[in-house]
């Protein structure tokens, strides 16, 4: 299944800079620490250093570039090869049945290790199975069902009763990916933080009711901020489930930006990984070939990305 879906950008839910700021400042004040923000995020000194991310775990969502990669596929994975990555996440398969993007993969030396493809809503099984078949052909390991929270009006759900019937689904889509060799995770923006009208979160309910031998969940730190959370907090409420992370900047704003030029102490959170579960660590920045600008600007985001994560030091 070739899918792809677009989350929301920040122009679509405007948050001002005070709010940002008032969320981090609010998470600070509950655990006791001044440093959950730190602009801009900088790897530590290497007399200081302790860990660090291992290299051949760095990925890339392929999403973050989207343009370039439908104007030169070929190019582009390449360029990500000749970067440093070695492994990338999909986001659908540019247009190629799933054995030609993986030809693609393999001529530039990459592996997807993992992919976005969205369960069926209504679930069927059949339409997810072939689904599963398509990751295997593709080589993945993960599956990750991309983005939900908003009804047919565009609103964020804040009926309790949806979340619970999604994670019944979630349980539905883990299982048979079980069985097809494969882990399926969840990956998050800002809406399942939303407050439900039980008092709740969706995130709550997700966690909670799906079974944590099927799911798992990739942890995007930019819209666990967005949705006023602290991703310390997250992991150690969910142990051992966070196995993927979405690493993007945050800047003052409240818009995207390039990793160390933004907000986010990554080396703090990475600092949790083992308390976590994580196995990969994928760059992503939602809008780095979109106007103002170029598609080619994508490999920059790319470059610094990979660059960041490989001399972070935390």
């Amino acid at each position: 299944m070739d899918q792809q879906l677009n989350p929301p950008t920040p122009t679509s839910e405007p948050i001002s800079r005070r709010g940002v700021l008032r969320a981090a400042t609010v998470s600070a004040a509950a655990v006791g620490t001044a440093g959950l923000l730190a602009g801009p995020a900088t790897a530590a000194p290497a007399a200081q250093s302790r860990r660090r991310v291992p290299v051949d775990r760095i990925s890339i969502q392929l999403y973050t570039l989207r343009d370039q990669l439908t104007a030169d596929l070929p190019g582009t994975l390449d360029a990500l090869r000749r970067i440093g990555y070695r492994r990338v996440e999909h986001a659908g398969f540019v247009g190629r049945t799933a054995a030609q993007f993986r030809a693609a993969l393999d001529e530039a030396g990459l592996r997807s290790t993992s992919g976005h493809t969205g369960i069926p809503q209504p679930f069927d099984a059949a339409t997810w199975e072939q689904a599963l078949e398509d990751a295997n052909v593709v080589g993945c390991k993960k599956i990750v069902h991309p983005y939900f929270g908003r009804d047919a009006n565009g609103q964020a759900i804040r009926d309790p009763n949806v979340y619970r019937a999604l994670a019944r689904d979630l349980n539905k889509a883990g299982r048979l990916a079980e069985r097809a060799g494969l882990d399926f995770g969840y990956h998050n923006h800002q809406l399942e933080f939303t407050p439900l009208t039980d008092g709740s979160t969706g995130f709550d309910i997700l966690t909670g009711q799906t079974d944590p031998r099927l799911v798992h969940f990739e942890l995007d730190l930019y819209w666990t901020w967005r949705g006023a959370h602290d991703p310390v907090d997250v992991i150690r409420a969910n142990r051992g489930r966070i196995r993927q992370v979405h690493v993007k900047d945050l800047d003052v704003e409240g818009g995207f930006a390039d990793l160390g030029d933004g907000l986010i102490d990554f080396g703090r959170i990475f600092a949790h990984e083992r308390e976590a579960g994580i196995e990969e660590y994928i760059v992503e920045r939602d809008d780095a070939g979109t106007a103002p600008r170029s598609p080619a600007d994508a490999l920059d985001t790319a470059r610094v990305g990979f660059d960041f994560l490989a001399s972070l030091r935390y």
